[in-house]
Parts: structure tokens; C-alpha cells; sequence
């Protein structure tokens, strides 16, 4: 699956990052992956986000882009 979803100019969604796009990508347990991304040194940003949505998680890339993770609600 595709999506493509514009924020408005002036967001600070990506913060910190100064990109003005973020890659999100699906994942099915937030939880350790996150814990292993910290395990190995990365910029894990904030704490993770839980919505009807699912799971919402952030990392830095290491020229400094947003990386969103997501893991769907159960069943999707």
C-alpha cells in the first residue's frame, strides 16, 4: 500500500527534522523495535503514540529525516 498525505506548509509534525516529507513505515510490533533501534544507538524521538489508528513511533535517520513507524490496531 501507497499513501501519499500532505501536511500544510507551516506543520512542525517533522520536527525535529527541517525535511519537509516523512517515510512511515509499517511495522508489527512498535515495542521492539523501538527498544532494539535504541539498543543500537539510533535517535529514537519522543515517546510512542497509541490512537485508534494503532501505534505511532519516531526515529531519526542518520542525515537527520523523520521516520515514522507504525503498527496497525490488531486485526488489520
Amino acid at each position: 500500500m501507497t499513501l501519499w498525505s500532505p501536511f500544510k506548509q507551516d506543520t512542525t509534525y517533522m520536527a525535529p527534522s527541517t525535511a519537509s516529507f516523512m517515510i512511515n513505515f509499517r511495522v508489527a510490533d512498535l515495542d521492539a523495535l523501538l527498544a532494539a533501534l535504541r539498543e543500537e544507538g539510533c535517535n529514537v524521538v519522543g515517546d510512542p503514540q497509541v490512537s485508534e489508528q494503532g501505534k505511532f513511533g519516531w526515529v531519526l535517520d542518520p542525515e537527520g529525516n523523520k521516520i515514522e513507524l507504525w503498527e496497525p490496531p490488531a486485526g488489520q
